[in-house]
């Protein structure tokens, strides 16, 4: 039986809408449960981790006592928005280290991806491969996109006694380095 052109056709839209609604209602699901558990995270000690970077250093919240957290995680290695954000905390990258504070960047990509990445723009602060999903997922950060996992674009400011302090998880890669540095400048002087 033959099925005339336009009734393919019309058959095909119908299946791609109602797989669009389907993803996009599941999509919203997703985002309002994460949402939910984020706003829990202000005023909490942050989650303990262990993650190596780059170079294959290992690295854990503990050694960091003593010095303002920046983690700051990102969808992809070499994406535009990612390259963008990790040159801006490049560029204040000094001023971070007179306030007294660390960046650690962070992706769902392994260490090999992040080395490249980081070599590429020259980077001065390490970036964590969670590529087991272990801190994103502890912090309800990733994003299925069906046979693909990313982190949210999303960052915790963690205060020197490893509270977090601030959960960024609206991030404007042109402003958003810069907006973490006033905070913390503007915690220091309290």
């Amino acid at each position: 039986m033959k099925i005339p052109k336009m009734l393919h056709t019309s058959l095909f839209v119908i299946a791609s809408l109602s797989a669009f609604s389907f993803t996009a209602h599941a999509e919203n699901t997703i985002f309002s449960k994460s949402q939910n558990d984020q706003k829990q995270w202000v005023g909490r000690t942050a989650p303990a981790f262990k993650l190596q970077d780059q170079n294959g250093k290992w690295h854990e919240l503990k050694q960091y006592q003593g010095k303002w957290l920046v983690l700051y995680f990102y969808p992809k290695d070499n994406s535009p928005g990612c390259t963008q954000e990790a040159n801006q905390f490049k560029a204040l990258y000094p001023n971070f280290l007179k306030s007294n504070a660390v960046i650690l960047g962070a992706s769902l990509d392994d260490v090999a991806s992040h080395q490249a990445f980081s070599k590429k723009l020259d980077l001065p602060f390490p970036i964590l491969a969670d590529s087991k999903h272990q801190l994103a997922n502890q912090l309800g950060i990733v994003r299925n996109l069906g046979i693909v996992k990313i982190a949210k674009r999303e960052s915790f400011l963690i205060d020197p006694q490893g509270i977090i302090v601030y959960h960024y998880s609206s991030v404007d890669t042109q402003s958003h380095a810069a907006q973490v540095l006033a905070d913390i400048q503007k915690l220091n002087k309290k």
